[in-house]
């Protein structure tokens, strides 16, 4: 079978390896299609520290039950989250799942590139695979994930009905957090981004302003406008660029919280005015991935047409091209979201 994998830093590759056999406990899924998610091309690039297997928002079929798998189907269509925490650590009982220290360190086989991967018996029996409703387009079904990694941050952060929230980096993981927040109640939602394309997307559904990030003293005028000179309750950083860190302690109100909520390049460094972020008691709350759970709460979202994510996926390539689908991801002005597409599609 065709598995596409990371081949050092700057290259994508297209290997044939053999199919992948269910253990005890364990499921084998045919891809359908799998999302390029922002920390892939992270990885590609060098950039993040446990640069190993790429491919997280797969969705697909069942292709093979091992022994004792009961609750699933030969045929089935589902989704699956490759990282589980183990829910009994004292980080786990504390409510922080996805900072479990065995979280990150479970994956699927050999990764949601591939034509097919293997499911571990851990992650079935907590969850990680489940039924993708019919009324989940398989496109749709890759945007479960990093959608719920949008809930999750939700979720930590507190978020309050009539809120307002300012998303600086519209990506498409930044437009999915500013669609969730404005069906779960925010009140005013606005953002900044440097590509036109994605500013255009994001206002077709959830922010209400999108300003160019070129010019971060618009954001600043923006949001001084729509919360009378307050600053926003709730400013998201869906980027990890430093200067946007440090423009979004500039947004939020006295008293307000910063969501750290993109990945930040290994080993770079924040400057700002601590003393203003302490006078000013702006509350820093990083939030990393989701879980199953809020996966199936967004999935419900979804089905209840509470948020629509149908517009998002731009692009789709099969797994042969995925040198391609990286290369079209990576461009902002040209594409939002670039799928994967397996043997199942």
């Amino acid at each position: 079978m065709k598995f596409a994998r990371l081949a050092g830093a700057g290259r994508i590759d297209v290997a044939d390896v053999p199919e992948p056999v269910a253990g005890p406990g364990e499921v084998v899924v045919r891809l359908a299609a799998c999302g390029v998610c922002g920390t892939d091309l992270e990885k590609l690039r060098g950039n993040y520290q446990s640069a190993g297997k790429i491919g997280h928002e797969p969705v697909g079929t069942i292709d093979s039950l091992g022994a004792g798998v009961g609750t699933l189907s030969v045929g089935e269509r589902v989704w699956v989250h490759h990282h589980v925490p183990c829910y009994a650590c004292a980080v786990c009982q504390r409510g922080d799942f996805t900072f479990c220290p065995t979280y990150s360190q479970s994956n699927i086989d050999p990764g949601g590139f591939a034509e097919k991967f293997r499911v571990p018996a851990s992650h079935v029996e907590r969850g990680a695979v489940q039924r993708l409703d019919p009324a989940v387009p398989w496109d749709v079904g890759t945007l479960l994930e990093p959608a719920a990694c949008g809930l999750t941050a939700i979720r930590r952060v507190g978020l309050h009905p009539g809120d307002s929230v300012f998303v600086v980096g519209l990506g498409p993981v930044g437009i999915l957090y500013a669609r969730l927040a404005r069906a779960l109640g925010a009140g005013w939602v606005g953002g900044s981004d440097l590509s036109g394309r994605r500013r255009e997307a994001a206002q077709h559904g959830g922010v209400e302003h999108a300003v160019d990030a070129r010019d971060p003293e618009e954001a600043v005028r923006r949001v001084e406008a729509s919360t009378r000179t307050l600053g926003a309750d709730l400013v998201v950083v869906a980027t990890g660029a430093p200067a946007a860190v440090a423009l979004g302690t500039r947004l939020a109100r006295r008293g307000g919280t910063l969501n750290l909520f993109g990945l930040p390049e290994a080993g770079s460094r924040l400057d700002v005015d601590l003393q203003q972020l302490y006078l000013r008691g702006t509350r820093v709350i990083p939030s990393y991935a989701t879980t199953e759970r809020d996966i199936a709460d967004v999935q419900r979202l979804l089905v209840a047409r509470r948020v629509d994510f149908s517009d998002l996926v731009t692009h789709r390539f099969p797994v042969g091209e995925a040198a391609e689908a990286f290369a079209t991801a990576a461009r902002p002005e040209d594409a939002l979201k670039v799928v994967v597409t397996g043997p199942a599609y």
